[in-house]
């Protein structure tokens, strides 16, 4: 299966979805119809429910240089700030933009962001949605808003500081200064460093095809638990994890992956059933 976007190219090979992001000429800014177009891929993908794991990746000289500054020099009616009516309309709006990424947090599968080059503003935004984060040794991290007069408002700021230390993050956030690949390697900003963008993706498509190989039952049920760990107390997460394994504990499912592991093959397991059109 393969898609297109204005914004980015989609692909899907047994079980593993490749977003590569194509505006190489334009560092990959986002314009504002560039997140819904995310938003409505990733929900389509998990919703059909046979993607195992997600790709992001990109093209160029830097993953992302975030949004693109044209929509912050617009008018700023257009931007919903005028009155207080208008105010009203844009936290909606906001609501609608920052749910765009949460697509990602929220896909019934993991979702792994190769990063090459800056990762600056919004694109520090969506790669802290991401499940797991892989670099290249050339790439760099930057919370640019605040270098423009404003705070990060898709997610950085609630995402980073449960990845990365309070103080890391508040440094980050703080100074809008460049976090190198080998400083976001130490403080679990990333997994991986690679060294260039072909080691990268390589590294990236290999663990999401062992992610894949697994149970999609019991991935998205791990994703599960993990985000509502990280959400809430250590009670409140050990209750959720009662009624999430009394309500996908498969027998079967477990048979297929002993039965796969004791043979070194890789099981073959059902997709997960498509989610009702509503």
């Amino acid at each position: 299966m393969n898609d297109h976007s204005e914004f980015f190219e989609l692909s899907h090979d047994d079980g593993v979805a490749h977003m590569k992001l194509n505006r190489p000429e334009r560092m990959n800014t986002m314009t504002l119809d560039f997140f819904p177009d995310v938003r409505d891929a990733v929900r389509r993908l998990s919703d059909e429910g046979a993607t195992r794991a997600l790709v992001i990746s990109s093209t160029g000289k830097h993953f992302c240089a975030g949004m693109a500054l044209d929509v912050f020099a617009s008018d700023p009616a257009a931007l919903g700030v005028k009155s207080a009516r208008d105010r009203l309309a844009f936290q909606e709006s906001l609501k609608r933009l920052m749910d765009c990424f949460t697509a990602l947090d929220e896909a019934r599968f993991p979702v792994i962001c190769a990063i090459q080059g800056g990762c600056v503003g919004g694109g520090l935004d969506l790669a802290t949605a991401c499940d797991i984060r892989l670099c290249s040794a050339d790439a760099f991290f930057t919370v640019q808003e605040i270098t423009i007069g404003m705070v990060a408002d898709l997610g950085t700021m609630q995402r980073l500081p449960k990845i990365v230390p309070q103080g890391v993050a508040r440094e980050m956030a703080y100074t809008g200064e460049r976090m190198s690949a080998e400083r976001a390697l130490a403080v679990d900003l990333v997994n991986a460093v690679l060294p260039d963008a072909a080691a990268l993706l390589d590294r990236a498509m290999t663990l999401a095809r062992t992610i894949a190989s697994k149970s999609p039952l019991a991935i998205a049920g791990t994703k599960l638990a993990l985000n509502h760990a990280r959400d809430h107390s250590t009670a409140s997460a050990l209750h959720q994890m009662t009624l999430l394994q009394s309500a996908i504990f498969d027998s079967g499912e477990i048979a297929t992956a002993i039965a796969g592991w004791k043979a070194k093959r890789a099981a073959e397991f059902e997709a997960l059933a498509a989610v009702a059109k509503v």
